[in-house]
């Protein structure tokens, strides 16, 4: 099974660089500049895991030629556009494609684009970044690849073949029979908080702890819940409990990475995931007013960046 992972960040350089560890057949498309420091230094997975220097098989936009298996996408939402029309080329009639990006609107845009068939689903759980030199930094032992089918026969012959091509890799990968039920429920955790770290400027401990505090991260769950059950995903409650108590523990120093990215200035994903949730919510009838404070606080963020920009 060949496989095509778009960028060598954080998130898609440690996935696709332990399965390439591992033996699989991964191919990176990145830019002409990474795809230089690659060839030259190799791709360098810093991780409680273990490190590890592979020496990745690369292509540019210029140098996808023929179609994969799997092309797997792992970029911030706001890059979907330029990400779609770069893995055209490594597209064919038997491509599935593998977004592991946060939220769902990505799969309206895929499914108009490749035709609903194509498109699997895909969620990721891990800490990743790049370091200063260019290094993939894992932070911490947690690394999830969960996929599935979104419809039909979940242990298709694609999927099992993926299955099959990761099984070694140095994180824990799930062929779920679940998987648009796993995708809303960590969209609404997601959801809750980014929009409560954003809001509040802080950590979920800090939250939690003020007066109000619990009280408001419940609301916004709530209402992330809401929109998830109108949606035909109401939440298991296994989730409901695990994300409960992810979200009110007062010694946690946990933040979004839409927070991070506020915290530096930085473009955010708002629109693809707290505005996305209000919009359906809307459509659906449902009032969320913790949500819309949460959307509009963010839009001024976006706004007062433009400004400075």
């Amino acid at each position: 099974m060949r496989l095509l992972f778009l960028g060598a960040g954080g998130t898609g350089g440690y996935f696709g660089g332990r399965a390439a560890q591992a033996g699989a057949d991964v191919t990176f498309l990145v830019r002409e500049a990474r795809a230089q420091a690659l060839g030259t230094q190799g791709l360098r997975i810093e991780s409680p895991r273990g490190d590890a220097v592979v020496m990745p098989q690369l292509v540019t936009d210029s140098q996808v030629e023929h179609p994969y298996d799997v092309v797997v996408l792992s970029c911030k939402a706001y890059d979907l556009p330029s990400a779609i029309e770069a893995i055209r080329p490594a597209v064919g009639p038997d491509t599935a494609i593998l977004p592991i990006m946060n939220g769902v609107l990505q799969y309206d845009i895929l499914d108009a684009e490749f035709g609903a068939a194509r498109v699997l689903g895909g969620l990721c759980q891990i800490n990743a970044t790049l370091g200063p030199q260019g290094q993939v930094r894992h932070l911490g032992q947690h690394a999830v690849f969960v996929f599935g089918e979104r419809a039909g026969e979940p242990r298709s012959e694609r999927c099992v073949a993926l299955e099959a091509a990761l099984a070694d890799a140095a994180f824990d990968s799930r062929l779920s029979p679940a998987i648009q039920q796993d995708v809303w429920e960590k969209y609404v955790f997601l959801t809750t908080l980014a929009s409560a770290t954003c809001l509040m400027r802080g950590t979920v401990g800090q939250i939690v702890s003020a007066d109000e505090g619990e009280g408001l991260v419940r609301d916004l769950l709530r209402e992330c819940q809401q929109v998830a059950a109108a949606s035909g995903h109401t939440v298991r409650a296994q989730a409901d409990a695990a994300a409960l108590k992810v979200l009110t523990d007062r010694e946690s120093g946990m933040t979004a990475s839409m927070f991070r990215d506020l915290s530096q200035g930085g473009r955010v994903e708002a629109e693809h995931i707290v505005g996305d949730m209000l919009h359906r919510a809307r459509t659906l009838g449902l009032d969320v007013p913790m949500l819309r404070v949460a959307w509009t606080h963010l839009q001024v963020y976006q706004a007062q960046r433009e400004i400075v920009a």
